[in-house]
């Protein structure tokens, strides 16, 4: 390629990795948006445009990236809505709330991803299924001062990402 441009990265390879993404996902509107958003995201670091030797392999890797939290987040939302949906009153919760508390389901859920598996389990059996440090130990075979370790990892690991998140 020889102008580096954003505007010349767009024309040579839109078109193909809308097709991607199409072939991907199986929905033209969501391959559009994501193709976008692809090119959106190096809008913000053109200065490594000129540094790219394969664009289409740049290209895909934002974009698997970009289609990998999309379906990431559908899955959150949809967990949520069937969680809204087995509560024995109806429910009845504005977009705008929905749309927070599924943003915030999504930052936990990637906030707790980056953890070790290990320590992402230690984390969720205390924290949603109030075990006992002592029986985590056991689940994971494990010793419990190993399961006290975990705990703190992912204790400072939230609150160095956001302190806001915890009590």
């Amino acid at each position: 390629m020889s102008d580096p441009s954003l505007e010349t990265l767009y024309r040579h390879h839109h078109n193909w990795l809308r097709a991607v993404l199409y072939r991907r996902s199986g929905c033209s509107e969501l391959a559009a948006d994501l193709a976008q958003d692809t090119f959106a995201r190096l809008l913000r670091r053109e200065d490594d445009i000129v540094d790219i030797r394969e664009p289409r392999a740049f290209l895909g890797r934002i974009a698997n990236g970009l289609l990998a939290n999309y379906w990431r987040r559908k899955a959150i939302e949809q967990a949520y809505l069937e969680t809204l949906q087995q509560q024995p009153e109806p429910v009845a919760i504005s977009p705008e709330t929905r749309y927070l508390v599924i943003e915030t389901l999504y930052r936990i859920d990637v906030l707790l991803d980056a953890l070790p598996t290990k320590v992402r389990r230690a984390f969720l059996m205390s924290r949603l299924d109030g075990m006992r440090y002592v029986d985590i130990a056991t689940r994971l075979a494990v010793s419990e001062r190993t399961v006290r370790n975990y705990m703190e990892q992912a204790m400072f690991h939230c609150l160095k990402a956001d302190p806001g998140l915890l009590p």
